[in-house]
């Protein structure tokens, strides 16, 4: 009678949470799926604060004064058949398509598996027994290991990023590479201008070392002797020697210019 209606409707309130509940899950797996690389932290707390509410708000149905008390409620399978059954299948959206021996012992199962539970109350024994002030030292000590660790990993990360960056840094200029090829190659870029004096005395527009010589006070032109003349030609032509006028010294320098049989390359 009336309590068979009331439990029909906390059942159906129930599938409504938990089907909002499941739709808000579906839609975070899809964005964290399809949407990871453009996905942002605000939008990730958002969803978590959406998951968050529905389950309070599936807790205080659960909590409500009219909603029965589910754990004195039984559920007995009365047909079990290994073919498949449409109707469960639609149901199930696909999950469980046949109502075997094997399916419902997992399905209708209303508490966990032995070893599962008693692990579970041996946490729970262990947990009482840690006072207020030994477990505020823990909370503490595993705080700070958690902090080192995440600093640790931050490290790693900015020196992995800037060991990246160093690697992938350009250490030559391509413009200039080329440049310098060209200009020791071909001499491309190179001028032609050389300062006086430096040409040999037969090139037009420029002073040959002798008349630079000749102008200096003190200063006398000596020829090379002990060398026949023949010899002497167009190589030594350029040859000077620059002495003092004093008697007695060695010449106090000596200017030598060699024209050259062929042009330099550059000059073109």
């Amino acid at each position: 009678g009336r309590e068979e209606k009331q439990l029909e409707a906390s059942v159906d309130a129930l599938l409504n949470q938990v089907a909002d509940l499941k739709s808000s899950l579906g839609s975070f797996i899809c964005k964290l799926e399809n949407e990871y690389d453009r996905l942002t932290w605000p939008s990730v707390l958002d969803s978590f604060a959406l998951l968050s509410g529905q389950l309070n708000t599936l807790n205080k149905v659960l909590k409500h004064e009219k909603t029965p008390l589910l754990r004195n409620q039984v559920i007995i399978p009365l047909v079990l058949s290994p073919d498949r059954d449409e109707e469960l299948t639609r149901q199930t959206e696909g999950r469980v398509p046949v109502f075997s021996h094997e399916v419902v012992p997992d399905h209708l199962r209303t508490k966990p598996d032995p070893e599962v539970e008693e692990q579970e109350k041996q946490l729970t024994t262990d947990a009482a027994r840690i006072g207020t002030d030994a477990a505020q030292k823990q909370i503490q000590t595993l705080n700070k290991m958690c902090s080192n660790l995440l600093e640790k990993i931050s490290k790693e990360e900015r020196e992995s990023e800037s060991g990246g960056l160093r690697q992938n840094k350009q250490t030559f200029n391509p413009t200039d590479t080329n440049a310098l090829v060209a200009a020791v190659a071909f001499g491309k870029g190179l001028s032609n201008w050389r300062p006086p004096g430096s040409s040999g005395p037969g090139q037009p527009g420029q002073p040959g070392a002798g008349a630079l010589l000749a102008g200096a006070s003190g200063m006398q032109q000596v020829q090379m002797t002990g060398a026949p003349s023949q010899q002497q030609g167009p190589l030594l032509s350029g040859v000077q020697m620059a002495q003092t006028g004093q008697p007695g010294k060695m010449p106090s320098g000596i200017k030598t210019n060699i024209k050259s049989a062929s042009m330099h390359p550059y000059q073109r």
